[in-house]
């Protein structure tokens, strides 16, 4: 443990529940780490939807995380706890938070950590963990993604919708994805979507029908639920699955029961906040094993939009909520 930390620190809290323009900066005491964490002295903090609603008070941090919010850093391990080897003491990480992000310093179980290299901006760094981790546990673990096999993701150009694409192209996936404008839907090509269609303007069940010459697609990856679902298994291949993980239209969808069982559907989803330190250290394991060695050589870099100053976190949210964004929103905490 270092001996000349701080008591205090920057961090951004909120008096109560609401719109972007509650978040404040305020000061708040340095977190101490426990057996098995480790202080990251933050560079810069990862912004994603999951902080937003909790920002609006429908999301509260599970018990025992900081209620700061904020679900990935980057930065330097400063600090141990009990039990963390002491090798680790000055290392350049990433870390998927349980919360406490938007701030100066963060503590995090040390397993959830990955060794940022040398020529991985901090930035870019900070903006891997929530959308990997999500990614690869939904997309690849629950929906069983395979070589070969066509995916169909809502919201091609989100931090997570990005992120799908990248590493369903990096094993040899077909990818479809969903956009709100044509701007969006070029956007999502660059990043290499095969096929990108605008929701706004096109029925995307009869073009994806088109696109896969009436089998469909194996996997949905489904973050509006609502009405969505009922259409996304209409754009399913036998035996294919369905992966929820946001309700942004609703948490409740009509379903043709006959359907899924004549075709032999599986529809599944999860949320990764609230899962044991034991399950996400256990998940990071093979991420490290499997697509960190994407990160490591370059294969995979995060599609970047915009970057704030912390003390403007409630800009960083107003433009996610705006729905504006390509790619993701960081935080400068330090810099770096």
């Amino acid at each position: 443990m270092v001996d000349t930390l701080p008591k205090n620190m920057t961090a951004i809290g909120m008096d109560r529940p609401g719109a972007p323009d509650v978040l404040r900066t305020e000061t708040a005491d340095v977190p101490q780490p426990g057996p098995g964490e480790v202080l990251v002295q933050v560079a810069w903090a990862g912004v994603n939807r999951p902080d937003c609603i909790q920002r609006a008070g429908h999301y509260p941090a599970p018990p025992g995380a900081s209620p700061i919010l904020g679900l990935e850093v980057s930065g330097r391990i400063i600090a141990l706890g009990d039990g963390v080897p002491e090798t680790l003491l000055g290392e350049t990480v990433c870390a998927l938070t349980p919360g406490g992000g938007y701030a100066e310093y963060c503590k995090v179980p040390v397993g959830h950590c990955l060794p940022v290299p040398d020529d991985l901006p901090l930035d870019q760094a900070a903006a891997v963990p929530e959308t990997l981790f999500t990614v690869w546990h939904n997309v690849f673990q629950r929906g069983c993604a395979r070589e070969g096999e066509t995916l169909l993701v809502h919201g091609g150009t989100s931090g997570i919708g990005t992120m799908a694409t990248m590493l369903a192209k990096a094993f040899d996936m077909q990818v479809i994805v969903t956009c709100g404008d044509d701007a969006k839907c070029e956007a999502a090509r660059e990043v290499g979507a095969d096929h990108a269609i605008n929701y706004k303007t096109q029925d995307f069940v009869e073009e994806v029908k088109a696109i896969t010459r009436g089998k469909g697609v194996e996997v949905v990856l489904d973050m509006v639920s609502g009405d969505y679902v009922a259409r996304n298994l209409k754009c399913l291949a036998e035996d294919g699955r369905h992966v929820t993980i946001a309700v942004l239209g609703g948490m409740q969808a009509e379903l043709n029961m006959a359907f899924i069982m004549s075709r032999r559907l599986t529809l599944t989803g999860s949320t990764l906040r609230p899962r044991s330190d034991a399950f996400k250290t256990a998940l990071c394991d093979e991420i490290g094993q499997i697509a960190w060695p994407l990160i490591l050589n370059g294969t995979i870099r995060p599609v970047m939009d915009r970057s704030f100053p912390l003390a403007d976190a409630a800009s960083a949210h107003a433009r996610m909520e705006a729905g504006d964004h390509i790619g993701k929103i960081v935080l400068e905490v330090a810099g770096g």
